[in-house]
């Protein structure tokens, strides 16, 4: 491993690309600490302490919004416009027209969701100044909300831009690593805590190494199923072009367990942030109600992300493989898969294959994602990552590994992955 980072250091590009990124992590992080003028982020904290539905939110955050910073909202409002516009992707005929152009397309619905991503900041930044955290203003006024609330969209749309710039001059997908960002900032305050409580006695050690265990063991799990495919042979013919004969070979089409990453988990969990966000801003009792039955954790909560991310796995999975284009390739390239017919026959199998590695997959997901609950609440282990957190920040190392893998190797370099 040591020689494959010397390697990687050694490619000028690579080199480069690492450290832009790296630098603007640290942007990223120092942002974090910039405070919004006008508020005092004490009472936000405490408010958070108490049990806030807003503690998760502020652990992807990565402590932003206890300190109500700059970058407090983070960019989930731009995750919330990118699954509103996919889901009216599928609905209205021009956005999926648009979704068919290739890059021009998806350069329209890009700057669709970035003017959604705003609207929501600024809504949402309106709301939690207003009415969440109105307690917290200093000065309350219309001169000052406005300040708060143009602060706070100013911040996300910022974030919006630092992650399209990783991604385009950086290496790995910068909205992913924004948020991997977030999440590993606890990581240190999180085992600092576990030993403190384990130094005065409050926790015993046997639930230490326990933890331990069973982080290293899901991570494990994680990183098996996240690299988990199943290959489907391909034959193709012999065929003559000119006075050259091609085709003859056998390969092989990888289908991956999980084919939809890191995303059901993020849309999931930034859609079931959703109602209970808008409750906390109606200072009502069933609004309060509905904030605690919302509230991560919760029975309701659990049944609900589940169901979510199996919607989400099949649902992203739909909109990046279909088994009809690929069948069409194959058959336009003189290939056929042992046993099948070309074209519709090939299809269906394909289909049918990618429904049962999505269900798989949906399920190993679901079951990471509640496990450390289930963990808390019968076994009292607590691990210093939620599922959530634990799933985004093994897939984004782990795509981020493929990436700078791939420079490598057009280089005729090896790298991580044997």
């Amino acid at each position: 491993m040591l020689e494959t980072l010397r390697n990687a250091w050694r490619i000028k590009e690579l080199r480069q690309r690492i450290i832009f990124t790296l630098l603007m992590l640290v942007v990223y992080r120092l942002g974090s600490h910039v405070p919004v003028p006008g508020v005092d982020a004490r009472i936000v904290a405490s408010r958070i302490a108490e049990g806030n539905l807003f503690g998760l939110y502020n652990v992807f955050a990565g402590g932003a919004l206890e300190n109500y910073t700059i970058f407090a909202m983070g960019i989930y409002p731009y995750i919330t416009a990118s699954i509103i516009i996919h889901l009216l992707t599928a609905i209205i005929p021009k956005l999926e027209e648009w979704a068919k152009e290739g890059p021009e397309g998806q350069k329209k619905i890009q700057q669709l969701t970035r003017y959604g991503a705003v609207v929501l900041a600024l809504l949402q930044s309106v709301g939690m100044t207003v009415g969440v955290f109105r307690d917290a203003v200093l000065n309350p006024g219309i001169f000052t909300y406005i300040t708060i609330a143009i602060t706070l969209t100013a911040g996300t749309a910022f974030l919006m831009w630092l992650g399209e710039v990783i991604t385009d001059k950086g290496i790995g997908n910068g909205i992913s690593l924004i948020i991997f960002g977030g999440i590993v900032s606890q990581f240190g305050p999180g085992v600092l805590g576990t030993f403190e409580l384990a130094r005065v006695g409050e926790t015993s050690i046997f639930t230490v190494i326990a933890t331990v265990v069973v982080m290293l063991a899901l991570i494990v799990g994680i990183i098996a199923i996240e690299e988990g495919q199943r290959r489907i042979p391909v034959q193709y013919a012999k065929r003559v072009v000119g006075r050259r004969m091609y085709g003859g070979q056998s390969t092989s089409l990888p289908m991956k367990i999980n084919q939809a990453g890191v995303i059901p988990v993020i849309f999931s969990s930034t859609l079931l942030m959703m109602p209970s966000t808008l409750a906390s801003f109606i200072q009502h009792p069933f609004a309060q109600r509905l904030a605690e039955i919302f509230s991560p954790g919760g029975t309701v909560y659990t049944i609900l992300f589940v169901l979510l991310i199996f919607f989400f796995a099949y649902f992203y999975t739909a909109i990046q493989f279909d088994p009809h284009k690929i069948a069409g390739d194959i058959k336009k390239y003189g290939g056929f898969i042992p046993g099948l017919r070309p074209g519709r026959p090939t299809a269906d199998f394909l289909a049918r294959v990618s429904s049962r590695l999505t269900l798989a997959g949906a399920l190993f997901l679901a079951l990471i994602a509640v496990l450390p609950v289930l963990l808390q609440v019968f076994f009292k282990i607590n691990i210093i990552f939620s599922g959530t957190g634990m799933i985004i920040v093994v897939g984004v190392v782990l795509e981020t590994m493929k990436q700078i893998e791939s420079h490598m190797l057009m280089r005729n370099y090896q790298g991580f992955i044997k």
